[in-house]
């Protein structure tokens, strides 16, 4: 989509109830998605996260730091691309996470002004849970089927 700040569908955060903190947050949005909003200009990776996070990182190369990051907070929801097969998804979502929540559709994110993308958002979404009331918002959240309790089986590079 060609930008670096988009804002989470607002029906998504109301879905999953209140959260304390959000490092991810673009300087300028017209709803909040926690209590706390820490922009690129805070460095929110270098900012102490506390109580509930919510985390929709930048997509791409730098997604990995953040979701390290909250599976370390162990306390929080993550928005990211359903890519499963990933190096990010393997270490710090089938390896680490409680629960995956795989959305119905593909949402349509929002500019920093409030409006609404006209294209969704070009990838399948998932939202990943670290802690068990994470797990039970992403149950009663409505928004797609959840995933949880699986094992990750050793890897054909750890076996040899």
């Amino acid at each position: 989509m060609k930008n670096d700040e988009w804002l989470t569908p607002p029906e998504i955060v109301r879905a999953l109830g209140p959260f304390d903190t959000d490092p991810c947050s673009p300087v300028v949005r017209p709803w909040p998605t926690a209590g706390v909003h820490f922009t690129r200009e805070d460095d929110g990776l270098a900012q102490a996260w506390r109580g509930r996070v919510w985390l929709n990182p930048p997509f791409g190369r730098e997604a990995s730091k953040w979701l390290a990051r909250l599976a370390d907070h162990g306390n929080g929801v993550a928005l990211i691309p359903a890519r499963t097969e990933t190096a990010m998804f393997r270490d710090y979502v089938w390896a680490r996470a409680d629960a995956v929540l795989f959305m119905l559709g593909r949402p349509h994110f929002h500019f920093v002004d409030g409006a609404r993308a006209a294209a969704n958002s070009g990838a399948p979404i998932c939202l990943v849970a670290y802690g068990h009331d994470n797990v039970r918002a992403l149950h009663s959240s409505g928004l797609g089927p959840v995933v949880k309790g699986w094992q990750m089986p050793a890897l054909q590079s750890e076996v040899a």
